[in-house]
């Protein structure tokens, strides 16, 4: 839900991956298996390489950059809103238990 808040506060912006790993402070090891999933599994990210003149110009390795497709951010926005539902029922239920 953290890499899609991320995503999702920009949705035309791309983000590559270490940058959502600062912004959802979780490690490269949890980052980039969910950014593969919605990538291939369920088609909601479209990667592409940075070209070499632009990461050899500040001399470090080309970036892969993400972006939400128009259908990812839509199904994005409608995971988050369930997980914001079941998140309120969950505490509602422990408030009235």
């Amino acid at each position: 839900m953290l890499v899609l808040q991320v995503l999702l506060s920009d949705p035309a912006k791309r983000r590559y991956g270490l940058e959502l790993c600062e912004k959802t402070k979780q490690h490269p090891g949890t980052v980039y298996p969910i950014l593969a999933r919605l990538e291939r599994e369920f088609g909601w990210l479209e990667r592409h390489e940075e070209s070499p003149a632009e990461h050899l110009a500040e001399g470090r390795r080309a970036r892969h950059y993400y972006l939400l497709t128009d259908k990812g951010a839509v199904k994005a926005r409608a995971a988050l809103d369930r997980a914001e539902r079941s998140r309120m029922a969950v505490s509602f239920r422990t408030a009235t238990s």
